[in-house]
Protein backbone atom coordinates (compact mmCIF):
# COMPACT_ATOMS: atom_id res chain seq x y z
CA UNK A 1 0.00 0.00 0.00
CA UNK A 2 1.30 3.15 -0.80
CA UNK A 3 -0.52 5.77 1.38
CA UNK A 4 -2.79 5.30 4.79
CA UNK A 5 -4.33 8.45 5.97
CA UNK A 6 -5.85 8.20 9.36
CA UNK A 7 -9.11 10.33 9.99
CA UNK A 8 -11.52 11.67 7.39
CA UNK A 9 -12.29 14.96 8.36
CA UNK A 10 -11.20 17.91 6.89
CA UNK A 11 -7.78 17.51 6.81
CA UNK A 12 -8.07 13.92 5.82
CA UNK A 13 -10.32 13.97 3.15
CA UNK A 14 -8.03 16.36 1.17
CA UNK A 15 -4.84 14.10 2.59
CA UNK A 16 -6.06 11.04 0.85
CA UNK A 17 -7.53 12.55 -2.26
CA UNK A 18 -4.24 14.64 -3.27
CA UNK A 19 -2.03 11.22 -1.65
CA UNK A 20 -3.98 8.89 -4.51
CA UNK A 21 -4.03 8.13 -8.02
CA UNK A 22 -5.87 5.09 -9.72
CA UNK A 23 -2.52 3.33 -10.02
CA UNK A 24 -1.73 3.33 -6.05
CA UNK A 25 -4.77 4.58 -4.20
CA UNK A 26 -4.46 5.70 -0.59
CA UNK A 27 -6.56 4.45 2.02
CA UNK A 28 -8.39 6.53 4.54
CA UNK A 29 -9.47 4.78 7.88
CA UNK A 30 -12.20 6.68 10.01
CA UNK A 31 -14.23 5.50 13.25
CA UNK A 32 -17.37 7.37 12.46
CA UNK A 33 -19.52 5.70 9.48
CA UNK A 34 -19.35 8.45 7.29
CA UNK A 35 -16.48 11.45 8.14
CA UNK A 36 -16.53 15.13 7.94
CA UNK A 37 -18.67 15.60 10.90
CA UNK A 38 -17.45 18.75 11.95
CA UNK A 39 -18.00 19.85 8.52
CA UNK A 40 -21.26 18.89 8.61
CA UNK A 41 -22.16 20.96 11.73
CA UNK A 42 -19.67 24.09 10.99
CA UNK A 43 -21.22 27.47 10.20
CA UNK A 44 -24.28 26.72 12.48
CA UNK A 45 -24.83 24.30 9.62
CA UNK A 46 -23.47 26.09 6.87
CA UNK A 47 -19.56 25.70 6.92
CA UNK A 48 -17.79 28.56 6.80
CA UNK A 49 -15.11 27.29 4.46
CA UNK A 50 -12.57 29.94 4.18
CA UNK A 51 -12.26 33.13 5.37
CA UNK A 52 -11.74 36.93 3.55
CA UNK A 53 -7.87 36.54 3.33
CA UNK A 54 -5.27 34.39 5.62
CA UNK A 55 -4.40 35.83 8.56
CA UNK A 56 -1.22 34.38 10.11
CA UNK A 57 -1.20 36.85 12.89
CA UNK A 58 -4.02 35.70 14.47
CA UNK A 59 -3.29 32.46 14.62
CA UNK A 60 -2.15 30.96 18.25
CA UNK A 61 0.61 28.46 18.54
CA UNK A 62 3.62 27.34 21.25
CA UNK A 63 5.76 26.39 17.74
CA UNK A 64 7.87 28.58 16.13
CA UNK A 65 5.93 31.33 14.14
CA UNK A 66 7.40 31.37 11.03
CA UNK A 67 6.47 27.66 10.42
CA UNK A 68 2.86 28.06 10.88
CA UNK A 69 3.25 31.28 8.54
CA UNK A 70 5.02 29.19 5.64
CA UNK A 71 2.76 25.92 6.19
CA UNK A 72 -0.69 28.39 5.84
CA UNK A 73 0.10 29.70 2.71
CA UNK A 74 1.25 26.95 1.08
CA UNK A 75 -1.86 26.44 -1.19
CA UNK A 76 -2.94 30.47 -1.56
CA UNK A 77 -6.68 31.18 -0.45
CA UNK A 78 -7.79 32.25 -4.26
CA UNK A 79 -6.37 28.32 -5.54
CA UNK A 80 -8.60 27.29 -2.26
CA UNK A 81 -11.73 28.72 -4.15
CA UNK A 82 -11.01 27.57 -7.36
CA UNK A 83 -10.71 23.91 -5.97
CA UNK A 84 -13.86 24.29 -4.17
CA UNK A 85 -15.59 25.60 -7.41
CA UNK A 86 -13.75 24.14 -10.13
CA UNK A 87 -12.66 20.48 -8.92
CA UNK A 88 -15.40 19.84 -6.49
CA UNK A 89 -18.08 21.63 -8.14
CA UNK A 90 -19.47 23.78 -4.92
CA UNK A 91 -20.46 27.19 -6.20
CA UNK A 92 -18.95 29.29 -3.47
CA UNK A 93 -20.84 32.87 -1.88
CA UNK A 94 -19.10 35.73 0.21
CA UNK A 95 -20.60 37.85 2.84
CA UNK A 96 -19.25 40.75 3.74
CA UNK A 97 -20.61 41.22 7.38
CA UNK A 98 -18.79 37.89 8.53
CA UNK A 99 -16.25 37.86 5.39
CA UNK A 100 -16.32 34.12 4.48
CA UNK A 101 -16.67 32.15 2.51
CA UNK A 102 -19.91 29.91 2.51
CA UNK A 103 -21.17 27.38 -0.14
CA UNK A 104 -23.75 29.01 -2.16
CA UNK A 105 -26.72 26.62 -1.06
CA UNK A 106 -26.07 27.58 2.66
CA UNK A 107 -25.50 23.65 3.03
CA UNK A 108 -22.66 22.07 4.61
CA UNK A 109 -23.16 18.94 3.63
CA UNK A 110 -22.53 19.82 0.32
CA UNK A 111 -18.44 20.61 1.01
CA UNK A 112 -18.65 17.40 2.53
CA UNK A 113 -20.33 14.93 0.07
CA UNK A 114 -18.09 17.07 -2.50
CA UNK A 115 -14.83 16.12 -0.40
CA UNK A 116 -15.85 12.56 -0.19
CA UNK A 117 -17.23 12.43 -3.94
CA UNK A 118 -13.35 14.05 -4.99
CA UNK A 119 -11.96 11.46 -3.14
CA UNK A 120 -13.56 8.67 -4.71
CA UNK A 121 -12.91 10.06 -7.95
CA UNK A 122 -9.01 9.85 -6.77
CA UNK A 123 -9.39 6.47 -6.20
CA UNK A 124 -9.31 6.87 -2.53
CA UNK A 125 -10.67 3.53 -0.61
CA UNK A 126 -12.42 4.57 2.65
CA UNK A 127 -12.63 2.09 5.22
CA UNK A 128 -15.53 3.80 7.51
CA UNK A 129 -16.72 2.63 11.12
CA UNK A 130 -13.08 1.30 11.29
CA UNK A 131 -10.55 2.19 14.69
CA UNK A 132 -7.22 2.11 14.16
CA UNK A 133 -5.26 0.06 17.56
CA UNK A 134 -1.66 1.03 16.63
CA UNK A 135 0.80 2.49 14.54
CA UNK A 136 4.47 0.56 14.41
CA UNK A 137 7.34 0.86 12.25
CA UNK A 138 7.89 -2.02 9.73
CA UNK A 139 11.33 -2.31 8.29
CA UNK A 140 10.71 1.19 5.58
CA UNK A 141 7.62 1.30 6.01
CA UNK A 142 4.58 1.25 8.96
CA UNK A 143 2.21 -1.59 9.85
CA UNK A 144 -1.50 -0.02 10.79
CA UNK A 145 -2.89 -2.28 13.38
CA UNK A 146 -7.57 -1.46 12.88
CA UNK A 147 -10.22 -2.78 14.45
CA UNK A 148 -10.88 -4.48 10.70
CA UNK A 149 -7.04 -5.97 10.43
CA UNK A 150 -3.76 -4.64 9.70
CA UNK A 151 -2.32 -2.81 6.69
CA UNK A 152 0.97 -2.64 5.43
CA UNK A 153 2.10 0.97 4.00
CA UNK A 154 5.05 2.94 2.42
CA UNK A 155 3.82 6.18 4.56
CA UNK A 156 1.00 7.31 6.96
CA UNK A 157 -0.81 10.42 7.34
CA UNK A 158 -2.26 11.15 11.10
CA UNK A 159 -5.07 13.12 10.37
CA UNK A 160 -7.30 12.66 13.72
CA UNK A 161 -8.29 16.34 14.72
CA UNK A 162 -8.09 16.79 18.52
CA UNK A 163 -10.32 16.68 21.04
CA UNK A 164 -13.04 19.00 20.37
CA UNK A 165 -16.57 18.24 20.02
CA UNK A 166 -16.06 14.89 20.94
CA UNK A 167 -19.54 13.44 19.54
CA UNK A 168 -18.21 14.04 15.88
CA UNK A 169 -15.59 10.99 16.33
CA UNK A 170 -12.61 13.28 18.09
CA UNK A 171 -10.58 11.21 20.74
CA UNK A 172 -7.23 12.42 20.38
CA UNK A 173 -6.16 9.12 18.90
CA UNK A 174 -3.63 11.29 16.78
CA UNK A 175 -1.92 12.97 19.58
CA UNK A 176 -1.33 9.61 21.34
CA UNK A 177 0.10 8.24 18.51
CA UNK A 178 2.15 10.68 17.97
CA UNK A 179 3.68 10.84 21.65
CA UNK A 180 4.31 7.41 21.23
CA UNK A 181 6.31 7.50 18.44
CA UNK A 182 8.50 10.09 20.32
CA UNK A 183 7.26 13.23 19.13
CA UNK A 184 6.66 16.33 21.86
CA UNK A 185 3.14 17.46 21.97
CA UNK A 186 2.68 20.10 23.28
CA UNK A 187 -0.32 20.31 26.11
CA UNK A 188 -3.64 20.43 24.86
CA UNK A 189 -6.75 22.91 25.58
CA UNK A 190 -10.01 23.66 24.61
CA UNK A 191 -9.82 26.69 22.22
CA UNK A 192 -12.74 28.53 20.20
CA UNK A 193 -15.27 27.68 23.34
CA UNK A 194 -17.81 29.50 25.60
CA UNK A 195 -17.43 30.98 28.94
CA UNK A 196 -18.98 30.12 31.75
CA UNK A 197 -19.82 32.30 35.02
CA UNK A 198 -20.88 30.59 37.96
CA UNK A 199 -23.42 32.22 39.91
CA UNK A 200 -24.55 32.72 36.67
CA UNK A 201 -24.43 37.14 37.25
CA UNK A 202 -25.54 37.49 34.15
CA UNK A 203 -28.66 35.13 34.04
CA UNK A 204 -31.12 38.11 33.36
CA UNK A 205 -29.12 38.99 30.56
CA UNK A 206 -29.43 35.72 28.14
CA UNK A 207 -29.93 36.03 24.54
CA UNK A 208 -28.76 39.66 24.55
CA UNK A 209 -25.84 40.35 21.74
CA UNK A 210 -23.97 43.24 20.81
CA UNK A 211 -20.29 43.97 18.78
CA UNK A 212 -17.74 44.20 21.79
CA UNK A 213 -13.95 44.18 22.31
CA UNK A 214 -12.76 42.59 24.80
CA UNK A 215 -8.99 42.71 26.73
CA UNK A 216 -7.39 40.06 28.13
CA UNK A 217 -4.32 40.14 29.83
CA UNK A 218 -2.33 37.02 31.45
CA UNK A 219 1.27 37.12 32.63
CA UNK A 220 1.75 40.90 31.56
CA UNK A 221 0.73 39.73 28.15
CA UNK A 222 -2.76 41.00 26.29
CA UNK A 223 -4.66 40.22 23.78
CA UNK A 224 -7.55 41.79 22.06
CA UNK A 225 -10.59 40.58 20.21
CA UNK A 226 -13.44 42.20 18.41
CA UNK A 227 -16.86 41.22 17.37
CA UNK A 228 -20.18 39.38 18.50
CA UNK A 229 -20.99 38.50 21.99
CA UNK A 230 -23.60 36.71 23.34
CA UNK A 231 -24.93 36.23 26.94
CA UNK A 232 -25.97 32.75 27.86
CA UNK A 233 -28.05 31.40 30.75
CA UNK A 234 -24.47 30.04 31.48
CA UNK A 235 -22.21 32.58 31.00
CA UNK A 236 -20.70 33.85 27.47
CA UNK A 237 -20.72 33.13 23.67
CA UNK A 238 -19.76 35.05 20.40
CA UNK A 239 -17.30 35.56 18.27
CA UNK A 240 -15.12 37.90 20.22
CA UNK A 241 -15.42 35.53 23.29
CA UNK A 242 -14.46 32.25 21.60
CA UNK A 243 -11.69 34.24 19.87
CA UNK A 244 -10.13 34.94 22.95
CA UNK A 245 -11.72 32.13 25.25
CA UNK A 246 -7.56 30.34 24.71
CA UNK A 247 -6.10 32.95 26.85
CA UNK A 248 -8.90 31.48 29.63
CA UNK A 249 -8.30 27.88 29.18
CA UNK A 250 -4.42 28.03 28.61
CA UNK A 251 -4.23 29.62 32.13
CA UNK A 252 -6.29 26.47 33.17
CA UNK A 253 -3.51 24.16 32.22
CA UNK A 254 -0.58 26.32 33.42
CA UNK A 255 0.52 26.65 29.56
CA UNK A 256 2.90 29.94 29.01
CA UNK A 257 0.97 32.44 27.09
CA UNK A 258 3.20 32.22 23.96
CA UNK A 259 1.56 32.83 20.72
CA UNK A 260 1.50 34.77 17.41
CA UNK A 261 -1.57 36.90 18.83
CA UNK A 262 0.17 38.39 21.90
CA UNK A 263 2.19 41.01 22.96
CA UNK A 264 4.16 42.71 25.68
CA UNK A 265 2.01 45.09 27.94
CA UNK A 266 3.49 47.54 30.23
CA UNK A 267 0.88 48.90 32.10
CA UNK A 268 -2.52 47.80 32.09
CA UNK A 269 -5.14 50.80 31.09
CA UNK A 270 -8.43 51.40 33.22
CA UNK A 271 -8.99 51.51 36.80
CA UNK A 272 -9.72 48.47 38.44
CA UNK A 273 -13.39 47.00 38.72
CA UNK A 274 -15.70 45.90 41.83
CA UNK A 275 -16.39 42.81 40.93
CA UNK A 276 -18.59 40.73 43.46
CA UNK A 277 -15.66 37.61 45.24
CA UNK A 278 -18.01 35.46 44.32
CA UNK A 279 -18.03 36.07 40.64
CA UNK A 280 -14.47 36.30 40.27
CA UNK A 281 -11.67 33.49 38.85
CA UNK A 282 -9.96 31.95 41.21
CA UNK A 283 -6.76 34.11 42.27
CA UNK A 284 -6.99 37.14 41.89
CA UNK A 285 -3.59 38.00 39.48
CA UNK A 286 -3.02 34.30 38.15
CA UNK A 287 -5.89 34.32 36.25
CA UNK A 288 -6.22 36.22 32.88
CA UNK A 289 -8.36 39.60 33.87
CA UNK A 290 -10.86 40.00 30.76
CA UNK A 291 -12.32 43.76 30.21
CA UNK A 292 -15.11 44.29 27.84
CA UNK A 293 -15.84 47.69 25.99
CA UNK A 294 -19.34 47.04 25.13
CA UNK A 295 -20.04 48.79 21.49
CA UNK A 296 -18.29 50.88 19.63
CA UNK A 297 -17.64 54.17 21.70
CA UNK A 298 -14.37 54.12 24.09
CA UNK A 299 -14.09 55.90 27.09
CA UNK A 300 -13.06 59.12 24.90
CA UNK A 301 -15.98 58.80 23.24
CA UNK A 302 -18.50 58.59 26.10
CA UNK A 303 -16.35 61.09 28.52
CA UNK A 304 -17.83 64.22 26.94
CA UNK A 305 -21.17 62.80 26.47
CA UNK A 306 -21.43 62.01 29.87
CA UNK A 307 -19.74 65.59 31.46
CA UNK A 308 -21.74 67.70 28.80
CA UNK A 309 -25.00 65.91 27.02
CA UNK A 310 -28.37 66.79 27.78
CA UNK A 311 -31.60 64.27 29.36
CA UNK A 312 -31.34 61.01 31.42
CA UNK A 313 -27.99 59.04 31.54
CA UNK A 314 -29.98 56.17 30.97
CA UNK A 315 -31.50 57.50 27.39
CA UNK A 316 -28.29 58.77 26.45
CA UNK A 317 -26.37 54.94 27.12
CA UNK A 318 -29.43 53.59 25.09
CA UNK A 319 -29.09 55.25 22.49
CA UNK A 320 -25.78 53.40 21.81
CA UNK A 321 -26.82 49.79 24.05
CA UNK A 322 -30.14 47.56 24.61
CA UNK A 323 -32.17 48.64 27.74
CA UNK A 324 -31.21 45.50 29.63
CA UNK A 325 -27.78 45.96 29.33
CA UNK A 326 -27.84 49.50 30.33
CA UNK A 327 -30.16 49.16 33.41
CA UNK A 328 -27.31 46.56 34.22
CA UNK A 329 -24.35 48.60 33.71
CA UNK A 330 -25.76 51.47 35.99
CA UNK A 331 -27.21 49.00 38.79
CA UNK A 332 -23.32 48.06 39.30
CA UNK A 333 -22.30 51.60 38.72
CA UNK A 334 -24.37 52.47 41.24
CA UNK A 335 -26.07 55.68 39.44
CA UNK A 336 -29.50 55.76 40.16
CA UNK A 337 -32.34 55.27 37.08
CA UNK A 338 -33.53 58.88 36.96
CA UNK A 339 -30.53 60.10 37.13
CA UNK A 340 -29.96 63.26 34.52
CA UNK A 341 -26.58 64.20 33.19
CA UNK A 342 -26.71 67.23 34.80
CA UNK A 343 -26.54 65.89 38.12
CA UNK A 344 -24.81 63.26 37.48
CA UNK A 345 -21.23 63.00 40.06
CA UNK A 346 -17.81 62.50 39.48
CA UNK A 347 -17.50 59.56 41.43
CA UNK A 348 -20.39 58.04 39.02
CA UNK A 349 -19.39 59.20 35.80
CA UNK A 350 -16.01 57.38 36.58
CA UNK A 351 -17.61 53.60 37.66
CA UNK A 352 -19.95 54.32 34.33
CA UNK A 353 -17.11 55.15 32.15
CA UNK A 354 -15.59 51.78 33.98
CA UNK A 355 -18.36 49.78 33.20
CA UNK A 356 -18.64 51.14 29.55
CA UNK A 357 -15.03 50.51 28.47
CA UNK A 358 -13.70 48.66 30.82
CA UNK A 359 -15.84 45.69 32.21
CA UNK A 360 -13.68 43.25 34.36
CA UNK A 361 -16.08 40.51 32.98
CA UNK A 362 -16.78 37.59 35.69
CA UNK A 363 -15.95 34.06 34.68
CA UNK A 364 -15.17 31.19 36.14
CA UNK A 365 -14.40 28.41 33.74
CA UNK A 366 -15.50 27.08 30.15
CA UNK A 367 -17.71 24.66 28.17
CA UNK A 368 -14.49 22.68 27.84
CA UNK A 369 -13.67 19.81 24.54
CA UNK A 370 -17.72 19.67 24.43
CA UNK A 371 -18.47 22.70 22.48
CA UNK A 372 -15.04 23.85 21.42
CA UNK A 373 -14.28 24.25 18.14
CA UNK A 374 -10.64 23.59 18.01
CA UNK A 375 -8.45 21.96 20.12
CA UNK A 376 -5.42 24.33 20.92
CA UNK A 377 -2.02 22.39 21.32
CA UNK A 378 -0.79 19.41 19.55
CA UNK A 379 2.14 17.74 17.58
CA UNK A 380 5.19 20.77 17.78
CA UNK A 381 5.85 22.33 14.70
CA UNK A 382 9.46 22.33 14.58
CA UNK A 383 9.34 18.26 14.47
CA UNK A 384 7.98 17.97 11.21
CA UNK A 385 9.45 19.19 7.82
CA UNK A 386 8.37 22.63 6.48
CA UNK A 387 7.56 21.74 2.79
CA UNK A 388 6.33 18.38 3.66
CA UNK A 389 4.99 17.66 6.97
CA UNK A 390 6.95 14.86 7.36
CA UNK A 391 7.74 13.91 11.09
CA UNK A 392 11.54 15.05 11.69
CA UNK A 393 11.36 11.52 14.21
CA UNK A 394 9.79 8.86 12.18
CA UNK A 395 10.27 9.01 8.15
CA UNK A 396 7.40 8.36 6.58
CA UNK A 397 4.95 9.51 9.20
CA UNK A 398 3.00 13.10 8.46
CA UNK A 399 0.84 14.88 10.24
CA UNK A 400 -1.92 17.17 9.32
CA UNK A 401 -4.47 19.43 10.51
CA UNK A 402 -5.48 20.03 14.09
CA UNK A 403 -3.50 17.63 15.51
CA UNK A 404 -0.75 20.07 14.58
CA UNK A 405 -0.01 22.38 17.33
CA UNK A 406 -2.02 25.33 15.29
CA UNK A 407 -5.18 27.13 15.47
CA UNK A 408 -6.79 30.20 13.96
CA UNK A 409 -9.57 32.80 15.06
CA UNK A 410 -13.19 31.27 14.20
CA UNK A 411 -14.75 32.49 10.33
CA UNK A 412 -13.27 30.01 8.15
CA UNK A 413 -9.19 30.44 9.06
CA UNK A 414 -8.97 26.76 10.71
CA UNK A 415 -10.84 25.14 7.64
CA UNK A 416 -8.18 26.69 5.58
CA UNK A 417 -5.44 25.35 8.42
CA UNK A 418 -6.83 22.31 7.16
CA UNK A 419 -7.50 22.62 3.75
CA UNK A 420 -3.69 23.66 3.18
CA UNK A 421 -1.92 21.49 5.90
CA UNK A 422 -3.92 18.19 4.40
CA UNK A 423 -3.01 19.13 0.85
CA UNK A 424 1.16 19.24 1.54
CA UNK A 425 0.54 16.17 3.65
CA UNK A 426 -0.80 14.92 0.85
CA UNK A 427 1.38 15.52 -1.81
CA UNK A 428 4.36 14.51 -0.04
CA UNK A 429 3.58 11.14 1.18
CA UNK A 430 2.52 10.09 -2.04
CA UNK A 431 5.45 11.13 -3.89
CA UNK A 432 8.87 9.48 -4.93
CA UNK A 433 11.07 8.56 -2.16
CA UNK A 434 14.56 9.86 -2.81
Amino acid sequence: MNVVVIGAGAAGLIAAAFASTPEQPAVLVERTTDGGRKIIISGGGRCNVLPAALEPDRFITSSPTHLLRHMLRAWPLEAQKQFFEGELGVPLKFEADSRKYFPASNKARDIRDGLVAFARRRGVQFQFGTTVENITREGDGWRVATSNGTIETRAVIIATGGLSVPDTGSDGAGLRFAEALGHTVHEVYPALTPLLASPAVHASLSGLSLDVRIRAKWQGKVRTSEGGFLFTHRGYSGPAVLDISDVVTRAATGSEPFSTGFHNLGTEVGPQSSVPKSARPVEKGSDPVLRVQWGDLDAAAWEPLLTRGVGHVASLLGASLQQRLVDQLMLEAQVPPDRRISDLRRTERLALLEKLTAYVLPWTGDEGFKKAEVTGGGVALDEVHLKTLESRRAPGLYFCGEVLDAFGPIGGHNFAWAWATGRTAGMAASAPRT
